[in-house]
């Protein structure tokens, strides 16, 4: 089987991070990640059960406030926003869900993270925004 297939049946998000195409903001200068600077914005986004550390609608900036976000949340959205900072652009959409993304690469980018922990029901809306 082709690791593509492969790792898009799996249903790990992992997965499919390493068989999604993503696409990094170059320069006319052979194609290298381009030096601009974004700021990073998490919002909560969702919180079903409104029991937990966060709720809906507080915004946190990112690295400035890592330090009021829940620790294993944080640790989920780790990987998404190390990438958004330096300017990677997840393809996938989520079209016609409420998770439904902007991609904007001269402008604002957004992607969706869910809590790890399976009674939390929290999601986190980062945003990112070319400054």
């Amino acid at each position: 089987m082709e690791r593509r297939k492969f790792l898009g049946k799996s249903g790990c998000g992992l997965a499919a991070l390493m068989a999604a195409p993503i696409s990094l903001d170059s320069n006319a200068s052979g194609g290298q990640a381009n030096r601009r600077r974004y700021q990073i914005e998490v919002e909560i986004y969702e919180n079903k059960k409104n029991r937990q550390c966060h709720k809906v609608g507080e915004k946190f900036k990112y690295p400035d406030d890592i330090g009021k976000i829940c620790p294993w949340f944080l640790s989920s959205m780790h990987d998404a926003l190390i990438l958004l900072q330096r300017g990677v652009t997840l393809s996938w959409k989520y079209e016609d869900t409420p998770y439904e993304k902007v991609i904007d690469p001269d402008g604002v980018t957004t992607e969706y993270i869910r809590c790890p922990d399976p009674t939390a029901n929290l999601v986190a809306k980062i945003i990112r925004t070319v400054v």
